[in-house]
């Protein structure tokens, strides 16, 4: 036999239990030749002479090493393998190292001496403010934590030192003796644990822990869970084991103990039975003797039937008794009174109670020596009726008995110790519980009789109507078996895990009959194919529910806002003009409080102000429509929007496909103007991103619709003065819609002329007049217009992007112009180049005389062209069209 040597840890952490001359005299008692510790190994407040020769048996600890507050050098923990972290120091490190040096000394913690350590199951490492602890570093902790999410903090130490050459930059001290010995980091990816060599072939035991010297159960250097006699188990051998002929759990000839994780086959001298965990049931007979009574009603709750039966080894005398308390039902499972000691040679004494009215002691069945005496009680009944010699062996015991009340007519003639059929000595027909019934009802209930009483059948048997559920109390007697069925037996679960003869483990499966089937000899899991297939069903199921109502939930909020956004469209204000020369007019936006805007992340920021993803909440509404805030701020303090101008009513009034919609207006320090939120951005990111799958019919498209909508701010007398790409928003694939109309004339009412940000002017799409002389009018914009449509046949290329800024003035007063986009013709080209020219020198002039020329004809495809060339050529035909009409009726040739 083998011997190993357990001792128990303590679990002080950083407080002392005295001097240190005790602290260090029990510590040598408690793990002088100690193997493994159950529990904490602390050591800590030691001074530097110390002796710790005796820790150098320590194997194992279950729970957490703590090493605080000490100025010895070196911790002879040479044979350490293996640290369970089952406790955890402050719950998350398993090794603690803490300030281990001495104040103002030359003493403390230089190694740590852990140099056989290998594994910490559970939990981290923490080794912090040890002045003069240098290796500490040097250690990879991640072949030794298992848990990869574990903290691991080595930090305020001393300086590092470097390892010996053969340690190859890992070791745990100076000397070759102290080199880290790797058993996880090293390991060929076929292993799932430890390994004793690079090769996949040399894999440790997956019982392992720490590592190993072979692949065998018995080559570990400790267990993952459990010792048994040398070999590393999953569980120890279990009390019942579980035999394939009989199909029932038998008990096991070499069942053992679990003591912490060895496999014991008797308990040790030194503990009781709670310290050690078996799978095996006693049946226990309580023995007491009763001296005194106090608070009786909650401190002996005893009397529900299925507690076992109790035993007095000498007497029970009651001579006071609580006045809330009306019979004796307390002791309703007394069996016996011995009486092997006598108060005056009685046994069972009840005397001077006035309150009591029943004993209640249905359950008392023998007196095995001693009288009775029952006196004194004034409204006792019930207790003349018992047959009180039938519970003495043989003679005839002395009794003082008074007059009482009837007993329940299904009691035998043996007596009651009470009213009601459940305080009978023994029942006329039946015993259902403690009760007496006439009948047990066979045939209607899941029950059957035994010595005229009625017993439960087993509670795996499926209650049967009209005929008899079982015929005994066994699940091997069921008619017919509630779920599942093994061999004889009914049972809730085929075994599955279980422990069989020779160790083997048993696993079953239920087939469509409900009965229980072996697995395959090679199957490791006992949970078959269709039960798996079941559970991916469900799963999807399950699955595919949480989507379709997620997806029915997100598409009514959808509705809900859409139908919102329409009404409030739809809706608007009439207001009376300031200017009393003015008719007034129907303005679709609405004047909004600041309360119902939310901003939620910003967009960007440009010329005039910053804009807001953010949410409308209309006042006394639920619904919350998704807007773009524009947050409008003079930076010359000319402008503190505080009122509503009839300007921001003209905005407000403006209602075209291919304009963004002005939804309201919040007045304030800063002007704030919510639009609708157009989530695909602007055109110039658009077109930037998805250049290679463009449409060229859908460029021309958008420039049609582009000047329609300028068209229409012409018609309401509005000068845009920044038209570009980037201010183009994308409403679908399909259609477009001008933004930042009107806000330079919100900043300056009273003059045409005012002067961009250095940086952020858009120079390079004003016309020549509005760039010298700050005028802006419908054709200026005309011109921004064609910087607009340059950038859309560009994909998004900015003008004159070699150049600066201020030298583009000079360049377009020498005639210079826009390079040719790639995609048009040297003719298209020239026709955009002309009519440039001509609103430029033409800038007071009608449009229909901006750009004198005729509409380009059609010309039939050309039989040698492919038909790419032909895609190219119709396009820039369809530009010059645009051009020309422009030039020739300003932008109402597109109504």
């Amino acid at each position: 036999l083998t011997y190993i040597t357990v001792c128990t840890g303590t679990q002080n952490s950083l407080s002392v239990t005295g001097s240190s001359e005790v602290q260090y005299k029990l510590m040598k008692e408690m793990y002088t030749g100690c193997k493994i510790v159950i529990g904490n190994l602390e050591i800590t407040q030691m001074e530097h002479n110390r002796d710790f020769s005796f820790l150098q048996s320590i194997r194992e600890v279950t729970g957490y090493i703590l090493i605080a507050i000490n100025q010895f050098r070196r911790l002879p923990l040479e044979q350490l393998r293996v640290i369970r972290g089952t406790s955890l120091y402050e719950d998350r490190f398993a090794l603690a190292v803490l300030v281990n040096y001495q104040k103002d000394g030359v003493y403390g913690l230089r190694e740590l001496g852990l140099t056989h350590l290998t594994e910490i199951l559970e939990g981290g490492v923490q080794i912090i403010q040890n002045k003069f602890l240098s290796y500490a570093p040097q250690i990879n902790w991640l072949d030794i934590v298992k848990d990869s999410g574990a903290e691991i903090i080595i930090e305020d130490n001393g300086p590092e030192l470097s390892c010996h050459a053969s340690c190859g930059g890992q070791c745990w001290g100076p000397g070759n003796d102290s080199c880290q010995f790797l058993t996880k980091t090293v390991c060929a990816p076929q292993c799932n644990g430890r390994c004793f060599g690079r090769s996949p072939s040399e894999c440790c035991h997956m019982e392992c822990a720490g590592g190993c010297t072979g692949p065998l159960d018995t080559n570990c250097f400790a267990c993952r869970n459990f010792n048994n006699s040398g070999s590393c188990v999953p569980q120890c051998p279990q009390a019942l084991i579980y035999n394939k002929v009989t199909f029932k759990l038998e008990p096991n000839p070499n069942a053992k103990y679990q003591y912490g994780t060895i496999c014991v086959s008797y308990c040790p001298k030194t503990q009781d039975l709670q310290h050690c965990q078996r799978d095996h049931r006693c049946v226990c007979v309580c023995v007491c003797v009763c001296v005194c009574i106090f608070a009786i009603s909650s401190a002996l709750s005893v009397h529900h039937p299925t507690h076992p039966s109790v035993h007095l080894t000498d007497i029970l005398s009651i001579q006071s008794w609580p006045e809330e308390l009306e019979n004796l039902s307390v002791f309703s499972n007394l069996a016996t009174i011995q009486g092997r000691t006598l108060y005056r040679g009685y046994s069972l004494l009840v005397m001077k109670i006035p309150t009591l009215k029943s004993l209640g002691l249905r359950s008392l069945k023998r007196i095995g020596d001693g009288g009775i005496y029952i006196t004194g009680n004034k409204q006792l009944c019930y207790h003349h009726t018992v047959n009180w010699t039938r519970l003495f062996g043989s003679g005839l015991r002395a009794q003082r008995l008074e007059e009482g009340h009837v007993c329940d007519p299904l009691c035998s003639s043996e007596g009651c110790w009470g009213p009601g059929p459940d305080q009978c000595v023994s029942c006329k027909n039946y015993n259902r519980g403690g009760t007496c019934v006439p009948q047990c009802n066979f045939l209607s209930g899941s029950v059957y009789a035994v010595s005229h009483s009625c017993m439960p059948c087993h509670q795996e048997c499926a209650v049967q109507d009209g005929k008899h559920t079982c015929k005994g109390p066994g699940a091997n007697e069921c008619a017919a078996c509630a779920h599942l069925q093994d061999g004889p037996y009914c049972v809730s679960s085929c075994p599955e895990g279980v422990q069989g003869e020779n160790g083997l483990i048993i696993y079953k499966f239920p087939n469509s009959q409900h009965k229980c089937q072996p697995c395959h000899a090679n199957c490791t899991l006992g949970l078959p194919v269709t039960a798996i297939v079941l559970s991916v069903i469900f799963v999807v199921l399950v699955a595919f529910s949480v989507f379709v109502l997620s997806v029915l939930y997100r598409r009514s909020v959808a509705i809900r806002r859409k139908r919102a956004m329409r009404r409030y469209l739809q809706s608007g204000e009439v207001f009376e003009p300031l200017d009393p020369g003015e008719k007034g007019a129907k303005v679709h936006a609405r004047i909004l409080r600041g309360s119902e805007l939310r901003k939620i992340k910003p967009l960007g920021s440009g010329v005039f102000g910053t804009v807001h993803k953010g949410l409308w909440i209309p006042e006394g509404d639920t619904v919350k429509i998704p807007v773009a805030i524009k947050t409008i701020q003079d930076r010359t303090g000319r402008q503190t929007f505080q009122e509503i101008t009839d300007h921001m009513l003209a905005m407000g009034s403006l209602d075209h496909p291919y304009i963004v919609r002005l939804l309201g207006i919040c007045a304030g320090p800063s002007l704030q103007l919510v639009t609708q939120l157009s989530p695909q951005g602007s055109l110039l990111e658009h077109i930037q991103q998805r250049k290679e799958s463009l449409n060229p019919q859908r460029l021309l498209n958008w420039c049609v619709q582009i000047a329609k909508g300028m068209y229409y701010l012409e018609e309401q007398r509005m000068v845009h003065r920044n038209l570009a790409a980037r201010n183009i928003l994308l409403k679908s694939d399909f259609i477009v819609q001008i933004a930042d109309y009107g806000i330079a004339d919100l900043l300056y009412p009273d003059d045409k002329k005012y002067f961009f940000n250095e940086i952020k002017t858009p120079i390079k799409w004003m016309a020549l007049e509005s760039i010298l002389f700050r005028r802006y009018t419908h054709q200026s914009d005309v011109w921004s217009y064609g910087v607009t449509v340059w950038e859309m046949m560009s994909y998004g290329a900015e003008p004159y992007s070699a150049m600066r800024p201020q030298e583009v003035p000079d360049l377009l007063e020498k005639g210079e112009r826009l390079s040719q986009p790639q995609i048009c013709t040297i003719d298209v080209y020239m026709v955009m180049v002309k009519c440039e020219y001509s609103l430029l020198i033409a800038h007071n002039a009608k449009w229909q005389r901006s750009c004198p020329m005729s509409s380009p004809e059609w010309p039939e495809t050309p039989p040698d062209i492919s038909s790419s060339q032909y895609v190219k050529l119709t396009e820039c035909l369809i530009i010059s069209f645009i051009v020309s009409c422009l030039s020739r009726s300003s932008w109402n040739c597109f109504e």
